[in-house]
């Protein structure tokens, strides 16, 4: 009788089978791109989103992100949108199932290299036979003729997919419930979260283009006691932004929402109580589409409208922590109508500033 050898063969269940049926051509940029996976409950959970962001408004390379200042407030981290076409699911599933060949006979080579690729092609089997009852599963492809191809064009499947900035929250596996079957233009009222133009406005604010907070000060580099430094922004860089989250779909669906951040205000925390602050709270507003005011020398009298006045040297080879927080006002308006108000951002930079006494020379 023939030996085999014993030899560990370890199998990995694929089940993150991409359910992403490909953008838009017009599309300027795509997120969400993570495979599909499997559900705490067995089902497949799509994973891919449709939703489409373009826009930027002028915010350049370096943008950051903003903290809301309603410290319970962030965007959801799934929700439901229509995704497959009756076409595309049969072809997902039919493409799913495991070839079938015509039984050869083979003959014995003496080696176990036979019996490893038999044990191989049947493991393969199992795995694909386990994924197209997965999407059988997910899809609930039982309540529909032939995948509802008849009505290809009339509706689509409905499935949950992951916010891109959210992918590893766990809050991101609340939307897990089965795809549905829902009729063009009747969005599903049952089914929490299904997308809307205020969650594409919600996922866009992640998506804006905010500049770090960048202050010009004069003098720039060294302040002096009991002597104003003017702060100001640069009316070229810190100007409105917004982003358009969109989804356009082949059956006619189309949802979008564009979200704007405007500069508000700017807030100065001097890093020390010695220090006077213009305005007296220490808030500066947009005056004429400006935060601050540009320094000039014929404005060397003048008191300036946002800024700070130290009252005591920072100490040998020491500085103060400057701290300035621009706020930003978020409103959205989406493609039904609808719009309104989200959550005011801020963005926060701290500049280490030198604060010298004035020298002066005394004569006898």
């Amino acid at each position: 009788m023939r030996k085999v050898a014993k030899t560990g063969v370890a199998l990995s269940l694929v089940v993150g089978v991409s359910l992403s049926m490909g953008a838009p051509a017009h599309a300027e940029k795509k997120r969400g791109d993570r495979a599909a996976g499997s559900t705490g409950n067995g089902n497949v959970a799509a994973e891919v989103s449709h939703v489409q962001i373009s826009g930027g408004g002028g915010g350049g390379k370096n943008t950051v992100k903003l903290n809301p200042k309603d410290p319970n407030w962030e965007p959801p981290a799934c929700w439901y949108e229509p995704k497959t076409t009756p076409k595309e699911l049969k072809k997902k599933i039919e493409d799913a199932k495991p070839e079938k060949k015509k039984p050869e006979k083979k003959k014995d080579s003496g080696t176990v290299f036979d019996d490893l690729s038999e044990s191989n092609e049947e493991a393969s089997r199992a795995i694909s036979n386990q994924v197209v009852g997965l999407y059988e599963n997910y899809y609930q492809t039982d309540k529909y003729d032939d995948y509802n191809v008849d009505k290809q064009g009339k509706g689509m499947f409905w499935e949950g997919v992951r916010n891109p900035n959210k992918a590893d929250d766990p809050e991101a596996d609340a939307c897990s419930e089965h795809a549905i079957w829902v009729p063009k233009g009747k969005p599903p009222k049952s089914m929490p979260l299904a997308v809307t133009p205020k969650i594409l406005a919600q996922y866009a604010y992640e998506e804006l283009p905010i500049p770090g907070t960048e202050i010009s000060l004069n003098p720039e580099d060294k302040q002096t006691v009991n002597l104003d430094t003017w702060v100001w922004l640069d009316k070229g860089k810190f100007k409105p932004v917004d982003v358009t989250a969109s989804l356009d779909l082949e059956d006619g669906t189309h949802l979008s929402a564009t979200t704007t951040a405007k500069p508000s205000s700017l807030t100065l925390e001097p890093g020390t109580g010695d220090a006077k602050m213009y305005p007296g709270s220490g808030k500066c507003e947009v005056k004429n589409g400006q935060l601050g005011e540009e320094y000039s020398a014929g404005k060397k009298d003048r008191t300036p409208p946002c800024g700070i006045r130290y009252l005591r040297a920072s100490g040998k080879n020491g500085s103060y922590p400057l701290k300035a927080t621009l706020t930003w006002n978020i409103t959205w308006k989406g493609s039904d109508g609808t719009g309104g108000d989200l959550p005011a951002g801020t963005f926060s930079t701290t500049k280490d500033v030198t604060v010298k006494e004035i020298q002066s020379i005394v004569r006898d």
